[in-house]
């Protein structure tokens, strides 16, 4: 194939003597010359047929010169070859030429020769370009298939979880109406007939997808009241935005509006939309849908919230299919990645078109517009009919009992998200655990450090704060460090497995789980801290830790145990003055100590004076009573009483056996 080149000259004398001196090359079929007069000329060839690969242009010509013509050019096509031909060849446009982007600069007279050395340089450069661009290209596509893939991929890990969270639910409430059924068959057949409902809704937007992609998915219009039908639909929702503390509302500009509408396609529309505001919203978030027509004969849906809206990366990327949000308000949440792209698809099926407007943190506004027509048949049903089943209300965790008798359970924290996964998880541990819930990583962390239970439960995937963001913060913390944390979570790949574990979680369990694992699992994690209760009974002959996490306890009883000795002779040195000196609540202090040494507060820091005391007896000759005094205890008798019931000797007979050894 000949490579072609663009004369731009205004002498036909030119012309002629570029057919003649490169004759040989044009009947080889090595070129394939066209021609043009002026820049002008030359731009209308270009815009005709393209597919040049290289120019030849001469500067002063008529109507546009040639260094326009460049400009010109590398606009159009950047990598496109321009030798100037000239016989201007001063340096100041040797300089220009070059500037706007020539490969080369030949000057009149020309030496053919020369000339046609020139052209094979530039059409070899040409070629190497076009390649670098085909590489460019072809690296871009395998870039964009990588991408694909993996968001394929994360489709897939999410649809793993979206069916594992409702298989736990299903899989636990039949165990548990097996075992016992007077107390567990209504509730468990509520729940269980819900979580397969969300099971099969998962079901029907995969089939969905795969009818959309494979064009099978068609419209079933009907003639109708919407406006009902809309009602009915967010009403059907206030429910579930009740259980969140989210005021829902529903407003519309007309009492009834009869049109063309496809009852399945707008009910998995707004479904979606109105799903998802919910999801992101926080407790005292507003979500409105709002009805209108617009000029254009179009009926106009807005779903407005108030939650944390959309960050800007994010927005044109927001429906894409399954595309999910890296942004922490977004990402942590449970999603498939279709929902949002289900949205479009079917709009774009119904003639419509879908908008979001949003800004980081004040909330967001899907709007979706669609076609107002009376073309379809009424319907046989009354449009009462149509509206959607209302949702089922997730079931709500049962309340603790507060009987005396659960005080001295261990207390045992939920963070997690599905009430139903809560509600399941209650009626295996209730008994066993005083109970308490936290709905996301946020609430989990502050509850934890506020109350500072003995074991934490929690999923991974939440909003706000996920489970690894739980893990690794209550970790870094002196006042729950000690905390044993079990991850629960539907995402079982080892690379989460791994993660969880980095963040200093103590076990790992993927749901749907076995019951009896899970108990194996808490009692493991108490009997490890009773293990560490030993190891800080004996703080005398304590080793020193060669485990991270022990070493970061001991900082933690280390601090206690300087802040009580800077006081060691004061009395009314007690739990308020260290509270205040080591900067923490009674209440987190008394918990901690507890959980490390099975010890109170206030016997802590008596166990101190008492060591103190120990080595003021074997290394000085301080009196019975002084010793008393310089530990802090007011009454010498109330001293010998208190170290022979801790030690089992009394301090005159250990100063006795000390000395004689």
């Amino acid at each position: 194939m000949p490579a072609r080149i663009l004369v731009v000259d205004d002498e036909p004398r030119f012309e002629r003597l570029v057919l003649q001196r490169l004759r040989k090359g044009v009947q080889e079929g090595i070129y394939e010359f066209s021609f043009a007069a002026d820049g002008l000329e030359a731009l209308e060839i270009f815009k005709q047929d393209p597919a040049f690969n290289m120019v030849l242009t001469d500067i002063n010509m008529p109507r546009m010169d040639g260094l326009t013509l460049l400009e010109r050019l590398r606009e159009i096509n950047p990598l496109l070859k321009v030798v100037i031909v000239s016989a201007y060849g001063d340096m100041p446009n040797i300089r220009k030429a070059m500037n706007l982007g020539a490969f080369d600069f030949v000057t009149k007279p020309i030496e053919f020769a020369d000339l046609e050395l020139t052209i094979r340089k530039t059409l070899e450069e040409a070629d190497l370009l076009k390649e670098a661009a085909k590489s460019r290209e072809l690296a871009e596509k395998n870039e964009m298939l990588e991408e694909l893939d993996q968001l394929k991929t994360r489709f897939f890990t999410n649809i793993s979880h979206e069916f594992r969270t409702p298989l736990t639910v299903i899989a636990g409430m039949t165990g548990q109406i097996g075992e016992n059924p007077e107390r567990w068959l209504d509730r468990g057949l509520t729940m269980i007939r819900r979580n397969t409902s969300n099971m099969l809704d998962l079901v029907r937007q995969i089939l969905d997808l795969n009818k959309l992609e494979s064009g099978r998915l068609e419209v079933d219009p009907i003639k109708a009241d919407i406006i009902p039908f809309l009602r009915y639909l967010v009403e059907s929702f206030q429910p579930l935005a009740e259980t969140r503390d989210i005021r829902l509302s529903f407003h519309s500009g007309m009492e009834t509006l009869v049109m063309d509408f496809d009852p399945e396609k707008m009910l998995r529309i707004i479904s979606n939309l109105l799903g998802n505001a919910l999801k992101f919203c926080a407790e005292g978030d507003q979500v409105d849908v709002e009805v209108e027509t617009s000029e254009n004969n179009m009926l106009r849906i807005r779903v407005r919230d108030t939650g944390p809206g959309i960050p800007a990366g994010q927005l044109p990327h927001i429906f894409d299919r399954f595309y999910q949000a890296k942004d922490a308000n977004w990402s942590n949440t449970p999603g498939t990645g279709i929902g949002l792209s289900l949205v479009q698809e079917f709009t774009r099926l119904l003639d419509g078109v879908v908008t979001v407007e949003s800004r980081e943190g004040e909330g967001a506004i899907f709007t979706v517009e669609l076609p107002i027509r009376q073309e379809a048949q009424k319907p046989d049903t009354d449009v009462a009919m149509l509206s959607p089943e209302r949702y089922d209300l997730p079931a709500s965790p049962m309340a603790q009992t507060g009987d005396e008798s659960e005080l001295e359970l261990p207390s045992l924290l939920l963070v997690e998200d599905n009430t139903d996964i809560v509600q399941y998880l209650m009626s295996c541990l209730e008994g066993r655990y005083q109970l308490s819930w936290a709905k996301d990583g946020e609430e989990g962390i502050a509850t934890a450090i506020e109350t500072v239970p003995d074991i934490i439960i929690s999923d991974v995937m939440m909003p706000r704060k996920d489970g690894f963001e739980l893990c690794q913060t209550l970790k870094a913390d002196t006042r729950t460090s000690h905390i044993p944390i079990i991850l629960l979570t539907a995402k079982a790949d080892v690379e989460s497995k791994i993660a969880g574990l980095r963040r200093g979680a103590d076990a790992y369990l993927a749901k749907p789980f076995d019951k009896q694992e899970l108990l194996a699992r808490l009692e493991n994690l108490l009997e490890l801290r009773a293990r560490l209760q030993a190891r800080y009974r004996m703080m005398e002959d304590m080793p020193v830790a060669d485990e991270e996490a022990l070493q970061q306890e001991d900082q933690f009883v280390s601090m206690i145990k300087e802040a009580i000795h800077a006081h060691m002779d004061e009395e009314e040195f007690g739990i308020h003055e260290l509270c205040r000196a080591i900067g923490v609540s009674r209440t987190q202090l008394h918990r901690k100590i507890k959980a490390l040494t099975g010890r109170s507060t206030s016997s802590l820091i008596r166990y101190f004076r008492l060591l103190h005391a120990k080595q003021l007896l074997m290394t000085s000759d301080l009196n019975l009573s002084q010793v008393a005094y310089d530990c802090g205890f007011r009454d010498p008798k109330y001293f010998s009483n208190t170290f022979t019931e801790e030690f089992g000797i009394r301090p005159r007979d250990f100063r006795k056996g000390s000395s004689e050894q």
